[in-house]
């Protein structure tokens, strides 16, 4: 049986690796270190079907070094430790370090991340992980500490174009068939810039005719996804598609539709985890100061996940679902972050100003730190005003309340407080 489309085409150097030209284009990071022949540890992070894996081998080849892989899911502390002896055993004085892959290093647990330290810092291995997780949060620090992170871009629209014609090209079955590229919008759309889903996508399509000129339309495409939605997605691959929906239907406030979305990563095997963690950040990002309660209600049902295990933890997850939907909504607070973030990046590192400064020396105090500060608790109310931005930015305004039946309690008390500067 032929190999699929996919895999026939994974690219074998990075002439011929498509897309992520901050990687790997002319004088990027990843390129003038694979020229150099010397690499070091790293951890990709980048949604599905964008190279990962085919960067790894391709770096594995250049340098001509042995490639030992894993995958987080199958292998536990003993495999890692094996193929760490192998490595050890396997080396030469003259050679790199082997490489050692591992595919998916966000579902590898504690221990088994343990069980790599001594050996990436030692050198027996260079560590290339691959994660479609922030590791941030799924990597151990000590482990982090040692690799660089470079993150990967979901394909561009040019890159995807450049894909399907080589497919067509260059493929010995696909050469063997007349394809006319009518319309790309469709098979583009679907794919979400995950290559290798845009090529199961032409694969389906072409081996769906029964002649050998195959005219490729967006109706056909559509047509044929939706007589068999899963062939093009047998690995999961439909992942971001099915969480997006989750957390727009949360946003939109139809408990139905959330209950629907999860009910469908919770029988495609999505890690509870991963449902638990983006529904701890929906209600801080869209819920967020509408009702405070829903924050707290994501992180009880994020711990009672991990406590209680499955199937019964899909029950705590429903519930926050169903809670968060049903939700008054704000994200004045993710606005309200986002703009200081770029005020910052336009401002700079402004002083702070003296009577905000610590003055915990007498040199601080002559020098006028902390001088003219006004404790708030002192007044009627807890409250006195002063200045707590910098000068330069003592008129500016960050949060907007959206007058919610929450927020406009909060909304209420800054006019009592502050008067006119909030009413901008």
């Amino acid at each position: 049986m032929s190999q699929p489309l996919a895999e026939r085409l994974r690219p074998r150097t990075l002439d011929d690796y498509i897309g992520q030209k901050h990687l790997v284009g002319e004088g990027a990071v990843l390129r003038k270190m694979i020229e150099a022949g010397r690499i070091t540890s790293f951890i990709l992070w980048g949604p599905p079907g964008v190279g990962k894996t085919t960067l790894a081998q391709i770096i594995a080849n250049k340098l001509e070094t042995p490639f030992y892989t894993l995958s987080a899911v199958t292998s536990g502390v003993k495999d890692v430790r094996d193929v760490i002896e192998r490595a050890k055993n396997g080396r030469f004085f003259s050679q790199s370090s082997p490489i050692l892959f591992i595919d998916e290093i966000h579902r590898f647990s504690k221990s088994q991340q343990d069980s790599l330290l001594g050996a990436v810092e030692k050198g027996i291995v260079t560590l290339i992980g691959a994660t479609t997780e922030n590791p941030s949060f799924e990597v151990i620090r000590p482990l982090l500490s040692r690799c660089q992170i470079y993150v990967l871009k979901a394909l561009e629209k040019e890159d995807l174009l450049q894909l399907i014609d080589r497919a067509i090209s260059t493929d010995t079955e696909l050469k063997k068939r007349r394809i006319i590229v009518k319309e790309t919008g469709a098979m583009l759309r679907y794919s979400g810039g995950d290559a290798r889903k845009l090529l199961n996508i032409l694969e389906l399509i072409v081996d769906g005719e029964s002649t050998d000129e195959v005219t490729i339309t967006n109706e056909k495409v559509e047509n044929r996804l939706q007589q068999n939605p899963l062939a093009y997605d047998k690995d999961g691959e439909m992942h971001y598609d099915i969480i997006s929906a989750f957390i727009k239907s949360i946003r939109g406030s139809d408990p139905d539709a959330a209950l629907y979305w999860m009910a469908r990563m919770i029988e495609g095997g999505e890690d509870p985890q991963f449902i638990a963690r983006r529904m701890v950040i929906s209600a801080a990002e869209d819920i967020g100061l509408a009702n405070p309660n829903a924050l707290l209600l994501a992180n009880a049902a994020f711990d009672s996940v991990m406590k209680i295990g499955w199937p019964e933890g899909r029950i705590p997850l429903a519930e926050c679902a169903v809670y968060l939907a049903t939700s008054p909504k704000s994200n004045s607070a993710y606005l309200g972050i986002d703009c200081a973030l770029q005020t910052v990046r336009e401002t700079g590192n402004i002083p702070v100003p003296l009577h905000l400064r610590n003055a915990p020396t007498s040199l601080m105090k002559d020098l006028g730190y902390s001088d003219g500060y006004i404790y708030p608790h002192d007044y009627p109310g807890h409250f006195q005003i002063q200045q707590y931005m910098p000068d330069e930015l003592v008129n500016e305004r960050l949060w907007h309340a959206q007058h919610s039946p929450s927020e406009e309690k909060q909304y209420q008390y800054m006019l009592h407080c502050w008067g006119d500067r909030f009413k901008k």
